[in-house]
Parts: C-alpha cells; structure tokens; sequence
C-alpha cells in the first residue's frame, strides 16, 4: 500500500501557519522537519534519547509534510489555494509543495524517529518506544501516536494537558486523534470520560492507546458531539472554523457549573472565536499562548 505524500518548504516562524492550512483542507497529520525544535531540545532539560544528525546538519529551511490517500490527487490544489488565502490575508511565507509517494510500512516507521517525552503541567506523555524512568509522583502516559494523530508535542496539545482540571469529573473528548487529552484525563483522575472522532484510524489508535494505558473509556466514530450526552469538562483540540461551528450546540452538553477547553486556534483567529463564543454565552476564565496558537477555558455566563 503506498500514501501520496505532500511537503512545502518554509521557515521555523511560518511552519504552524503551514500546518494549520494542511489541517484547514483535510489533514489528518502533519509532521515538522525543523532544525531548530532539535537545538532547542538539546538546550533544554528534557530527557531525550537520541537526535538524528540528518536533521542536526539540515539547513534553515522547514519541511512540513502530510499524506493522503493515494487517490487524493486534488490535495495539492486545495493546500495551494488555502497557503495563497493566507498569504493574501497578510502573513505567511513558503516555497515549493512536492508531491511524492511512500510505502506504508516505511512511512509509519520513520516519524517515530522525530518524538520525544514531552512533560507538561500535569503529565508527561512518553511514546511507547522510548525508553523513560518516571521521578516520584509524576503522572506519565505512553502513547502510540499512529501516522502523526498527536503525540503532545504540539502546542494545541501541551496547552490543553496544562489546563486539565478534571478531578471527579466526567470528561467529553471531541476530535480525540490519538486520544491524548481523553486518556491524559482519566489519568488525572477524571470519573469517566468519553473520546470521539470522526477518523476511523484515530479511534483504532487511541483505543489502542487507552489499553496501553490501562484506561476504560468509551471511544467511538462519531461526528463531533451526538446524542444526549453531558460532561462537567468538554475539550475540543480542533480548528478555528469547527470550533466556532460548536459555538451553538456544545453547551447542551455542559453541565451545571462545568467548563470546556478550547485549543486548535491560530492567533489570527482567535478574536473570531472569542467573539463567537461570547454571543452564546461564555467568558474566559483562562488562556494561555504558546508560539502562534491559542487556548481558551470557557464557562457558561451566570452558571
């Protein structure tokens, strides 16, 4: 089985806006090839296992790649035209998009070359294949990302896991990828928790991952929040555009007093949403900024 593969050439500042607009058109992941997320791993305190020296010896230029099904052949089209939006919108800047083909077993093997354990304010998410000795009390989960759904190592993620007040609380997933922020929060001490997705190899991977982990959860294909269902916490790492699209029917599943988290947000587009979510009916209580994303938690006016 083979993927169809597309990169584009960028800069370290520019990589997030090109990876926003490979998930705007239909990512399910995307990876970076930047030299200087390895520098600075190396400057940091983080426990790393080892760095190849490919990419210690690269060039300035970033590589943001993704890949789709074989038979996709407008993807190329549709992330030009979305990368040119963007450009015109005032502020990107980028190069060649190659489209290239790769077998499935050497794609899935070489992104594991790029992870790394990633701690966060309330827990440290390790890929299963890496080595790692906990210290005393810290909560760790180890995870299987399955072709780039998410290890942590984004800043829509990490801020998400710092924000994770779930104790006793039954906790709603929307748009689960791996599963990351459902689990991180049945680790946390969540009562229960419930994970969707509407990819079906996400759930196959972050039902995976809640086995790894020794979690029970209900994990299922769904298309963003059906049913009935309440939580007192609603996380939703997604984009811009579908989380305002949530704006008006999220809040039938808040509980009394409960909150949501809101991450996925390029800067560019977080006064849209705030303003969105305003009208129906939220004030922020938190948020938080990492390079060029946002994160919000949110409560119900008055609850």
């Amino acid at each position: 089985m083979k993927y169809r593969t597309i990169t584009v050439f960028t800069n370290h500042n520019d990589a997030d806006l090109v990876a926003s607009a490979m998930f705007d058109v239909g990512a399910g992941g995307v990876s970076v090839l930047d030299k200087q997320d390895f520098l600075d791993l190396v400057k940091s305190d983080i426990i790393w296992d080892y760095v190849d020296e490919n990419v210690l010896t690269a060039g300035d230029e970033v590589k943001v790649s993704t890949v789709t099904e074989v038979d996709d052949k407008e993807f190329a089209k549709r992330l030009e035209d979305r990368l040119k939006e963007m450009k015109a919108d005032g502020g990107i800047s980028y190069g060649e998009i190659i489209e290239d083909f790769i077998d499935a077993a050497d794609y899935e093997n070489e992104w594991k070359k790029y992870y790394k354990p990633i701690p966060t304010a309330n827990i440290t998410v390790v890929p299963t294949w890496i080595k790692y000795t906990k210290s005393e009390g810290e909560r760790v989960m180890r995870l299987d990302p399955g072709m780039a759904f998410g290890t942590g190592s984004h800043a829509t993620t990490r801020m998400c896991l710092d924000m994770l007040d779930v104790e006793g609380k039954y906790v709603i997933d929307v748009g689960c990828g791996s599963g990351i922020l459902g689990i991180a929060a049945k680790l946390c001490g969540a009562s229960d928790v419930y994970m969707c997705d509407i990819d079906e190899q996400a759930v196959k991977f972050a039902k995976q991952n809640a086995e790894i982990n020794g979690v029970e959860a209900q994990i299922e294909c769904a298309d963003l929040i059906v049913g009935t269902r309440t939580a007192d916490v609603i996380i939703a790492n997604i984009t811009a555009d579908i989380l305002m699209r949530l704006s008006g029917d999220i809040g039938k599943h808040l509980r009394a007093n409960g909150h949501i988290i809101l991450s996925g947000i390029i800067d560019s587009r977080l006064d849209e949403v705030i303003t969105c979510y305003e009208r129906a009916g939220y004030q922020i209580v938190d948020r938080r900024a990492c390079d060029d994303w946002r994160a919000l938690k949110l409560v119900k006016r008055n609850a």
